[in-house]
């Protein structure tokens, strides 16, 4: 996976204030973060990371970053985003977190699920069902996968694929229950509901077949009295 190259500003103040002059500007703050090391506040163009966000091929949670950071010294420090925050309408940026990691070191990511080819079990009418559409994997930065693909060809009516049955490329441990389902090919939906009917009809039936118990005949008044 190719490093996407990111410039960043170390941040002399913060607070909301501050943060609105730096949007204005055409910037959004934000801070870098990781085990060991304290949080540095930055402030991130917002035109540099969207080009830097265009030139990946993956998505952006999946994305490994190399922020250049300016200070008294230039230091360059690998990234993933953690958080980012934008406007519910315009959506535009408004906050980023990016997480230290290291190249050497192993990360949880979620990467998702696509299908290639036409079950056979279509043509009798079946349906597939995707479950998940992502799982988790640990892998290193430069073997995050851009996506787990599955062949879908040879699942017939009621076949099912599972976690333990993802077979990732590369160094890449998928950090998921074993037995946990992600497709499924369920059955025809009309045959479904044609066996209901029966079921309903022949509980329909049965009731009807039933004998009815007499009721017990009332005393009247006259004949209770003698």
């Amino acid at each position: 996976m190719e490093l996407l190259e990111l410039n960043a500003d170390i941040r002399q103040k913060t607070g909301n204030g501050p943060a609105r002059v730096l949007r204005r500007n055409g910037k959004i703050p934000a801070i870098l973060y990781g085990p060991g090391t304290t949080p540095v506040p930055l402030s991130i163009d917002v035109k540099g990371f969207e080009q830097a966000l265009k030139k990946s091929n993956t998505r952006m949670r999946q994305s490994v970053f190399n922020l250049a950071i300016q200070g008294e010294t230039q230091t360059n420090r690998c990234a993933m985003v953690k958080e980012l925050q934008q406007h519910p309408l315009t959506r535009a940026f408004l906050h980023a977190d990016f997480y230290e990691i290291a190249m050497d070191r192993k990360v949880n990511v979620k990467v998702p699920v696509t299908t290639k080819g036409i079950a056979k079990g279509l043509d009798l009418g079946g349906m597939l069902q995707i479950i998940r559409r992502e799982v988790g994997v640990r892998c290193f930065p430069n073997e995050i996968p851009e996506k787990i693909e599955i062949d879908v060809t040879e699942l017939n009516v009621g076949d099912a694929i599972h976690v333990k049955d993802l077979k990732p490329e590369g160094n890449i441990e998928i950090s998921e229950d074993a037995d946990f389902t992600i497709l499924t090919l369920l059955g025809k939906k009309g045959e479904k509901e044609e066996a209901a009917a029966e079921g309903e009809g022949e509980e329909a039936a049965a009731e009807t077949a039933e004998p009815k118990k007499a009721e017990p005949k009332k005393e009247s008044k006259k004949e209770s009295k003698k």
